[in-house]
């Protein structure tokens, strides 16, 4: 924009400079005519005492010289009114290229001023940038000489995620083996109740129709394979979805269901693992739980409240689904997750 600027600029100053010498030559041709006028009206006026027209014909020694004599003094007056159009010409012309030179002077003037408004906001924005890169160098140094730490908890993390999962397989492992032991005691050779079957089924049919286990959440993290947002080349693993929402927000289940195990990670609350039969909802990162281990629920039934964490005051709960041994996307499950 400012070198577009900058041609019709340049563009203006040469009519401008062409104008000005245009009107110089008008200038000084009218002031020739003017002279040449004023020359011709002192000669006419010095001689008009002296000679009379009239008589100047009259005195003519024929007829011949006479018509000449005439036709002289009728050239001569057309003579003097065309030198008086012509001077009126000049100054309308001169006028008229005034005019003109005035409006490309409005011109420049104002393409002047956007030019430095532009220039200015031109000179801002460098100075953002540069802050805006100033800023982030600071922030790279910083992240840098925080790398160990962030490093550091993220291994927490794993751990805190790895522990998790163990106990988890550990209860479904139970759990797997309470089933296989009922149906060895009825002679069956199914490792599920026949009430087991149909929750499953029901549940295996209810897939993208679950409702959150929050009344009021944002998903924050999803499942499974993610790049870390600040260590570069790092890769984190996420055995289920984490869902950010209100302090002391509370915790529902997202089927019908019994409750098979509460237990706790250190450092990350308490967590409640309910059986829908072949699969299993995990909700953790709880501060309070307000059921037990072998209470029978119902879908969308209070479990407890979401533990806020002290360091970063956030408010988020840990939800996870299997299959017997296997890791579900619980996104695929809840209703309308994104």
């Amino acid at each position: 924009e400012a070198k577009t600027l900058d041609n019709q600029i340049k563009k203006t100053e040469e009519n401008m400079f062409k104008i000005e010498e245009n009107i110089s030559f008008k200038e000084e041709s009218l002031a020739r005519l003017k002279k040449e006028y004023s020359k011709m009206i002192f000669a006419s006026f010095k001689k008009k005492g002296k000679r009379n027209n009239l008589m100047f014909v009259i005195s003519s020694e024929d007829f011949n010289q006479a018509y000449k004599r005439m036709i002289y003094l009728k050239q001569y007056a057309s003579f003097r009114k065309h030198q008086t159009v012509k001077i009126k010409q000049a100054q309308d012309e001169l006028k008229s290229k005034k005019n003109e030179l005035l409006t490309y002077k409005v011109k420049i003037e104002l393409d002047l001023s956007l030019k430095r408004k532009i220039r200015k906001t031109q000179k801002q924005e460098i100075q953002n940038i540069t802050d805006s890169k100033q800023e982030k160098e600071s922030l790279i140094r910083k992240l840098s000489k925080s790398e160990k730490r962030f490093k550091k908890e993220l291994q927490e993390k794993k751990v805190k995620a790895k522990q998790l999962e163990n106990q988890i397989r550990k209860i479904i492992e139970e759990e797997i083996k309470k089933e296989r032991i009922l149906a060895e005691k009825r002679s069956k050779e199914v490792s599920l109740t026949p009430e087991a079957v149909a929750l499953s089924k029901e549940f295996n049919s209810n897939k993208g129709k679950l409702p959150w286990p929050l009344s009021k959440g944002i998903i924050v993290q999803k499942y499974g394979k993610q790049k870390h947002p600040i260590l570069k080349g790092i890769e984190t693993f996420n055995n289920g979805v984490n869902i950010l929402t209100d302090k002391n927000a509370a915790v529902r289940t997202v089927f019908d269901g019994t409750v098979s195990r509460i237990f706790f990670i250190k450092g990350q609350g308490k967590a409640i693992l309910i059986n829908h039969g072949e699969y299993f909802s995990v909700y953790s990162g709880l501060k309070s739980v307000s059921v037990k281990a072998g209470d029978k629920l119902l879908a969308k039934e209070n479990i407890g409240t979401v533990l806020t964490q002290e360091i970063d005051n956030k408010t988020e709960l840990h939800f996870e689904i299997w299959k017997g041994y296997e890791k579900k996307d619980p996104s695929k499950w809840l209703f309308q997750a994104y």
